[in-house]
């Protein structure tokens, strides 16, 4: 129940935040590739630079890859990107060791730690990782581009719609005092 009532308020903060709907949109793809890429301990800061450069939205994009990556969706997403990454790169990566690099990063054990293990894997790792992470990343980023798109033109209508409605009353009461 109460995890319900959490979704609902993020949801509605989602839904709430101002600007441009491109720009929120783009903040949104932007944090949806970065979210899927198996770059875990930089997602926030990847998602904050990029979205700041690109002057898109920050909070759309951390929206997204909190949704697209989760504690439910993490290990999926590692390893769909290692399977893509063996796939389409020369290289074999096994999951024993993708786990025991996530078993590091999950442990608390501190951003630092976090680093000093994933440098010292190697660049077949890198390279496995990251082309099955992009490869993954760009439907998702497409769709969150589509979906916030055409979400926030819908919610920017509304409130079009709900002004306009707002400024007749306003204006027929002015008209009455006269």
């Amino acid at each position: 129940m109460k995890f319900t009532r959490l979704k609902q308020y993020y949801y509605l903060k989602f839904l709430r935040i101002k600007g441009d709907p491109r720009d929120i949109a783009w903040g949104a793809c932007i944090g949806a590739i970065i979210g899927t890429m198996p770059v875990m301990p930089f997602h926030t800061i990847g998602i904050i630079a990029v979205c700041f450069l690109t002057r898109t939205s920050v909070i759309a994009g951390l929206f997204s890859s909190l949704v697209t990556s989760n504690p439910f969706t993490y290990i999926p997403i590692y390893y769909i990107s290692m399977e893509i990454g063996n796939f389409i790169t020369p290289y074999e990566v096994s999951w024993t060791r993708i786990q025991s690099i996530l078993d590091v990063i999950i442990s608390g054990r501190g951003f630092k730690e976090s680093v000093k293990v994933l440098s010292g894997q190697g660049y077949e790792l890198i390279i496995v990782m990251m082309s099955g992470g992009l490869v993954l990343a760009i439907p998702t980023a497409i769709f969150w581009y589509v979906f916030t798109l055409r979400l926030f033109l819908k919610i920017r209508e509304k409130r079009l719609k709900k002004q306009i409605l707002r400024e007749k009353k306003i204006h027929s009461k002015k008209k009455k005092k006269l």
